[in-house]
């Protein structure tokens, strides 16, 4: 289950639960520690339509809850789970994504995403020359491609053939062959400052010199067009990465595809043959998307080939398997708004993020005071010796005459040893640029980042009761998570001892429901597939019954051969599970019959077969075994009369 999820999960108990707390009248304490009536009635009023078990809605029924998660909190303590590296790592990063809606990173994030929806009405077809050069090439190498570059540019704009240059000058692989050449390009398929040199540059002209880490460009504007439109589209997908099968992928596809052209409805193949589970319930609907949007040119390059809504494409193969594409709509152009989210997110993973972390710093610093004390580079040069590279460079200590004030942020000073030890740290993650000085450089600048923002949330949590509320909310959340990992889930996936003993003691609930070994044959009509009943009931096997009835390109059946239990997706939903051949069953538009070739009565399933559901269950119960131990160990103390005021607060 996805961390974050489990988090939300875990604190929802106590949003905002830390405001105002002083001077407020004491609920309970735990080992002496203050619990507040105000919190409770502010999580009671908030989560009580989340609570599932009506039992536990009144007063006492979420006291009880509320002080389960109290005793969690304090036991994490306990265990110093707040010491961990992986816990710290874990907060740093949820405190990073809190505190953007406080650190101005909101407003410069909007205003990249507001430029990208500007540019990405329309498309550019350009060429362009590269003169290689890293940004941490010798400063001669660097002159000596700026000046390359310099001259190549004054030939293009003198006239001479930008064409004839690339294949001449350019740097990039294949330039010789492809002269430069990029197509239609939109926002966000190139490096930010190529793509803002490109929308910066009129048709037909050459742009300035751009810098970026590949080294110097040129680009010279062909055309501008507008940018085609999102599509709507629905697909019946046969994956070819979906374990055992009884058929062949390609050859499902075309049995489904000739379906298709003697006219079954796409939403009835596509609810009973797709594998695309999400979008075959939908009758195969997806989302909207735009050409860049999917990870798989192959498919979006075959829906834009369709020219009108109801066009369906031949069976084609992508990444993800076999797809059958129908084109729905043509979707009008969206606003900003529409849009926000997605090009935010687009800003804060591509080139952009760093526009967005300079502009962020330089607000800091104006907020808070920032003065650089001394210059990083000499010393940490000389200082942090070449195994940096190998990722194996060994930090102890600075003796305090070497350890002096790099920078210094409001009232903090941030010092050498901190440096040194983010280098230390940081060298076995980051990807290494190719000298020393630059890994240097690039570090220096993460750190800085790094420490700027720390200091920002520091001052935060006295400035903002409400991120201070927040915040209080993740940080105990997280070490509940570690806490049940280590005490309850862990336990319970290392003790196989106690596994099996559980399953012994309660098998009898895990339990197959019927199950049937078949040959189901789904025909186009009702004819055909009576016909495959009679040929069923003469002894025919599936396989002998599908290739007597499909005749050449015509698909009239389909066969599904396996072991399933009653009620899966692949047997009729009234399926009487009798032995032999079934009645016709009329279903999405196509009719059924079955060939039961045994049946498996109902019986206990083995641990291995069951083993997910029966872990589960044994979690459970090392929760509830341990929930008692934390009840013994701590001395929860509950004010009488402040909880017969909130019962009437609350209950009336």
């Amino acid at each position: 289950m996805n961390r974050y999820f489990i988090v939300l999960l875990l604190t929802v108990l106590v949003s905002n639960s830390v405001l105002g707390q002083d001077k407020k009248e004491v609920l309970l304490t735990i080992d002496g520690s203050p619990v507040y009536v105000s919190e409770f009635k502010r999580v009671y009023n908030k989560n009580l339509e989340l609570v599932q078990d009506e039992s536990q809605k009144s007063v006492d029924g979420y006291l009880d809850l509320f002080i389960d998660y109290k005793l969690k909190a304090a036991e994490a303590y306990a265990q110093n789970l707040d010491e961990t590296r992986a816990y710290k790592n874990e907060f740093r990063k949820y405190q990073e994504q809190l505190s953007r809606n406080y650190i101005f990173e909101n407003k410069v994030t909007e205003d990249l995403a507001r430029e990208a929806f500007e540019r990405g009405k329309e498309e550019i077809n350009a060429d362009h020359i590269l003169i290689q050069v890293g940004y941490d090439a010798v400063p001669q190498d660097t002159l000596k491609a700026y000046n390359k570059i310099k001259e190549i540019r004054k030939k293009a704009v003198a006239g001479e053939d930008f064409e004839q240059l690339a294949k001449q000058y350019s740097e990039e692989p294949g330039a010789k062959e492809r002269a430069g050449k990029l197509g239609y390009f939109s926002v966000f398929s190139m490096v930010y400052p190529f793509e803002t040199g490109a929308y910066n540059t009129q048709e037909g002209e050459v742009s300035e010199i751009i810098r970026t880490r590949f080294g110097y460009h040129i680009i010279k504007v062909l055309d501008r067009r507008e940018r085609e439109p999102k599509i709507s589209v629905s697909h019946i997908m046969i994956s070819d990465n979906a374990g055992a099968r009884t058929f062949d992928p390609e050859e499902r596809i075309n049995e489904v595809y000739a379906m298709l052209q003697q006219g079954k409805a796409f939403e009835d193949l596509a609810k009973q043959y797709s594998d695309d589970k999400n979008s075959a319930v939908k009758g195969g609907q997806l989302s909207p998307f735009a050409k860049g949007d999917l990870k798989s040119d192959k498919f979006e390059t075959a829906a834009y080939n369709l020219k009108k809504p109801g066009d369906v494409s031949k069976p084609i193969k992508s990444e993800f398997g076999w797809h059958i594409i129908r084109l729905d709509s043509v979707l009008g152009k969206p606003t900003f708004e529409e849009e926000k989210d997605y090009l935010e997110k687009r800003v804060k993973e591509g080139s952009r993020s760093k526009i967005v972390s300079h502009a962020v710093n330089n607000k800091i610093k104006e907020k808070y005071g920032f003065s650089q004390k001394n210059n990083y580079s000499p010393f940490f040069n000389e200082f942090v010796t070449d195994e940096v590279m190998n990722r194996r460079w060994k930090y102890d200590t600075l003796p305090p005459s070497q350890d002096k004030v790099l920078f210094t942020i409001g009232e903090r000073n941030v010092m050498y040893s901190d440096f040194a030890e983010y280098i230390s740290e940081r060298q076995r993650r980051m990807q290494l640029a190719k000298t020393k000085f630059k890994v240097i450089s690039d570090m220096y600048d993460e750190f800085e980042t790094q420490a700027l923002k720390d200091y920002f949330r520091y001052k935060l949590e006295d400035e903002n009761e409400q991120y201070a509320a927040v915040i209080s909310e993740y940080r105990d959340g997280l070490l509940i998570f570690d806490l049940m990992e280590k005490n309850v889930w862990n336990k319970a996936k290392s003790d196989s001892v106690g596994l099996q003993k559980f399953y012994e003691t309660h098998k009898k609930e895990y339990k197959w429901k019927k199950r049937y070994d078949v040959e189901i044959i789904s025909a186009t009509n009702k004819k055909t597939a009576q016909q495959a009943a009679k040929l069923f009931k003469k002894g025919k096997t599936g396989d002998e019954i599908k290739a007597q009835l499909n005749q050449g390109d015509t698909v009239n059946v389909i066969l599904t051969t396996g072991m399933f239990e009653k009620g899966e997706r692949e047997l009729p939903m009234d399926f009487k599970g009798k032995k032999g051949v079934s009645e016709v069953y009329h279903q999405n538009d196509s009719y059924i019959v079955v060939n039961v070739k045994r049946t498996i009565p109902a019986g206990i399933k083995p641990l291995e077969q069951a083993r997910g559901r029966v872990l589960s269950d044994y979690q459970n119960h090392i929760e509830k075994k341990w929930m008692e131990s934390l009840h013994d160990k701590y001395n929860v103390t509950i004010n009488k009369k402040a909880l017969k005021g909130v019962k009437e607060a609350l209950q009336g």
